[in-house]
Parts: C-alpha cells; structure tokens; sequence
C-alpha cells in the first residue's frame, strides 16, 4: 500500500470512529477492509498525534479531495465519509455531528460566537453537547421575522440551544430578516438596542452558517418559510443569484452588492464576515454545491465541513480544482 493511500484511511477511520460514533464494524465495512485492521489504523492515529481529544487535520495532512479543496480556496475542509448510500438526511446528519464537535473544541471562554439560522444550524443545535464556560456569548447573526409569523420563536430557540450547551449569555437579534424598505432598515440600525447587538456581531471570534440553496435537495429554511414574496424570488432569478450566506443573497461568482434584496436584507455582509477569525460554514446536499462556491467566491469561509458525496459534486463541478488536476 502506497503511503498517501495508508495516510488517508487513517484519516478516514479516525474521523468516522471520533467524530461520527460509527463502530468498527461498520468502519470496516465502509473501507472495504477487516475489524482488526480499522482498529490499527485508529491506533496509529493515536500514535502520530492526528487524533488528541478532537480529529486534527493541518493542510499536510488532510487527503486527496479535502486536500485539493483546501489548497484551491485557502481553507481548512473537513470532508466527512459517508456510505454512498446516503441519503440527503443521513449527510445532514453526519456533517451536523462534525461539526458540534468542532465547535466544542474551537469555542472556549470569554468568546463570541456568531450563528445564522436554518435547517443546517437547526441540525448542529440538535447535536451540541454540554461544554461549560465561563464569559462567552452567543449572538444571532441575522433577524428572522417575517411576513407570516414573528420568526422569533424558532431563531431564538436555537441561540438558546448554543448557549445553553456552553453556559453562555446570548443575544437574540429581534428584527425582520428582511425589511421592507433599505431605510427603514438604516433607522433601525441606529437605535441603540440594535446596535448593541451589531455590535457583540462585530466582536465574533467564530460565525457558524451554513448556505441557502434556492431550491432541491433539502429546502433552506429561508426559501420554504414565508420570507420572501414571488415578486423577491423573481428578482433573484433576474439577478441570476444562487443562494445566500446569512440571507445575504450572493452569485455563483460571490458578487451581492448591487443585488437589490441585500439592500433590505439583516445579516453581515460577506465584507462583515470577513472580519471575524473562524468563519465554519456547514454543507451537506448537492443542491448546496453552487451556493458554496459562490460562499468561497465571496471569501467568507475559513473552515468548512461537508459531506464525502457533496464534496465530491462541489469538485467535478469545479473549474479551478479541474484545472489544478489536469496540471499536476
């Protein structure tokens, strides 16, 4: 066995053993090898250091497609095994488990954590465990009240469930996700409880989202849930925009600033979220793929976590990461 191929299964095995709960013997059956020789491998990535408490992958490390990921877009990928079998619930998930228990080992004390709302977060949410700390904040990234209900229940369940998995304080961030009109939108964002929020945004040490897909798949919560009227769905084809990061709506090139909607729309612009450290973005389903390109387009992702089946659709589709194969 060539030794990037032995690097890679360890990879493989140490990730679905410590990240996803997967037994040996399923391990085993998924790499189409023995009980005992999945157990040597987790053994070994013990033994090298690859594995402490959590999975550490540094870009030397990470194998074959995260790897080509990774080095295309300037990012640390988290590429979680799943059977090909699977389907778009189970990669759900796989990616959410990865990717709660990423945060439990990145979020600490005295820090501020960003997150969006949706599906993707609703799942992560449902998969944190209990890790107290003492000063750190959660805040919600952007409103999420709409025309049909207040949005406020389901967006602040979900901070509650982050904060309450780490002790933290929250803030919940009661506007609509979308206003009706830009200056409505700039008046609100002068009034002074707003801008403490706006303001905790700015402080982030990590911002944990997902990308809105317009449709397919899974649908994101934002395009299944009242949020936008016919006329904005529309005005998103003629913009050609493929989905959105925080519910600002993006092309599949990362442009968004003189898409209209975004004008009216309440979460941080890709330029905001640049600001923050660690910008974990979670994706699992095909009809995620071009959102997700044009979230890397837009810069906003320094770490991502996505499922085998996604990553690999996200890379044949790719035009860089088809130029860099046929290179080396």
């Amino acid at each position: 066995m060539d030794p990037y191929g032995r690097d890679a299964d360890i990879v493989r095995a140490a990730s679905m053993y410590y990240l996803q709960d997967m037994k040996m013997e399923a391990i085993a059956k998924h790499l189409g090898t023995s009980r005992s020789t999945v157990s040597r491998l987790v053994k070994r990535a013990r033994e090298t250091g690859l594995v402490e408490i959590t999975l550490r992958t540094p870009e030397h490390r990470v194998p074959g497609l995260a790897q080509q990921i990774a080095r295309a877009y300037g990012i640390e990928v988290y590429v979680v095994p799943v059977p090909d079998t699977s389907s778009e619930v189970e990669r759900l998930d796989q990616v959410a488990l990865t990717t709660a228990r990423l945060l439990g080992s990145w979020f600490d004390s005295d820090m501020v954590l960003g997150i969006a709302w949706g599906t993707t977060l609703a799942a992560i949410a449902r998969q944190l465990t209990a890790k107290p700390t003492r000063g750190s904040v959660v805040v919600q990234l952007n409103g999420a009240a709409n025309t049909r209900t207040s949005g406020i229940e389901y967006a602040g369940e979900l901070v509650q469930r982050f904060a309450g998995a780490f002790d933290a304080g929250f803030y919940d961030f009661p506007v609509p996700a979308f206003f009706d009109y830009a200056e409505t939108k700039d008046a609100m964002w002068r009034e002074r409880s707003i801008r403490r929020v706006l303001e905790t945004q700015i402080r982030c040490d990590i911002a944990l989202f997902s990308v809105g897909a317009l449709s397919g798949g899974l649908p994101s919560h934002v395009y299944s849930a009242g949020y936008l009227d016919p006329e904005d769905l529309a005005t998103l084809e003629a913009e050609d925009v493929v989905g959105d990061v925080c519910t600002v709506f993006l092309r599949e090139d990362g442009t968004y600033s003189d898409i209209p909607l975004n004008d009216r729309a309440t979460g941080p612009t890709p330029a905001q979220l640049q600001r923050v450290p660690r910008r974990v973005c979670a994706v699992a389903g095909d009809n995620k793929v071009a959102p997700l390109r044009a979230a890397l387009h837009a810069g906003v992702v320094t770490h991502l976590v996505i499922d085998e089946l996604t990553a690999h659709s996200f890379a044949d589709g790719d035009g860089a990461l088809s130029q860099a194969r046929q290179g080396g």
